[in-house]
């Protein structure tokens, strides 16, 4: 016999609580599927961090297997072609180009911490932001997702390597502290 899902749990309390029995209801919620906040963890990564997390991962999103592109890469086109493919800081869709949702590589918590995951680089893993957006804090199970293996880098390095290019071929670049902070953490990882 297949056990209770959450919707069944939930519709034996509406069942208890029509019946009068509150305490009953209470007592199965707090056993079964109990009330459990989730923790906001205002987490930030160094570009170093995310770089060597990339770079593990060959610029793959683990959920689904499509490449991803290396920020500040994606940045640099911004800065070159800033009218057909826009920016925004805070990631308006309606102001910034989607490359910047389904390319963009994040890391996510394979585990969230909101649900007891460490906050770890073995815990961590690339994705896109608009994947991790999905996944918010549901668990790979709760998903029906898996972890897909890691891209190969040497297939595809996420443009880190036109991102470099570009650098050394115009060191002007590196006044723009963004481009400065990704080039450091890129030379110390590859270089």
């Amino acid at each position: 016999m297949p056990l209770d899902t959450n919707a069944d749990i939930v519709r034996d309390v509406s069942v208890l609580i029509s019946l009068g029995q509150l305490d009953s209801a209470s007592a199965l919620i707090r056993e079964r599927y109990p009330f459990v906040p989730v923790k906001k963890l205002g987490r930030q990564y160094t570009p170093r961090q995310m770089t060597a997390v990339f770079l593990r991962d060959g610029f793959i999103d683990r959920y689904r297997g499509t490449k991803l592109v290396f920020p500040p890469a994606l940045r640099l086109i911004s800065y070159f072609l800033p009218s057909e493919f826009p920016y925004h800081k805070n990631g308006k869709m309606t102001e910034g180009h989607i490359a910047f949702w389904e390319l963009l590589p994040t890391i996510d918590h394979i585990h969230p911490v909101a649900r007891g995951g460490n906050d770890s680089e073995d815990n961590w893993v690339s994705c896109s932001m608009i994947t991790n957006s999905i996944k918010a804090n549901w668990t790979l199970e709760q998903l029906g997702w898996e972890l897909l293996p890691p891209g190969d880098f040497g297939a595809w390095d996420g443009l880190l390597g036109w991102f470099v290019q570009q650098i050394d071929r115009a060191p002007t670049l590196l006044s723009e502290p963004y481009f400065k902070r990704w080039y450091r953490a890129t030379r110390d990882q590859v270089m």
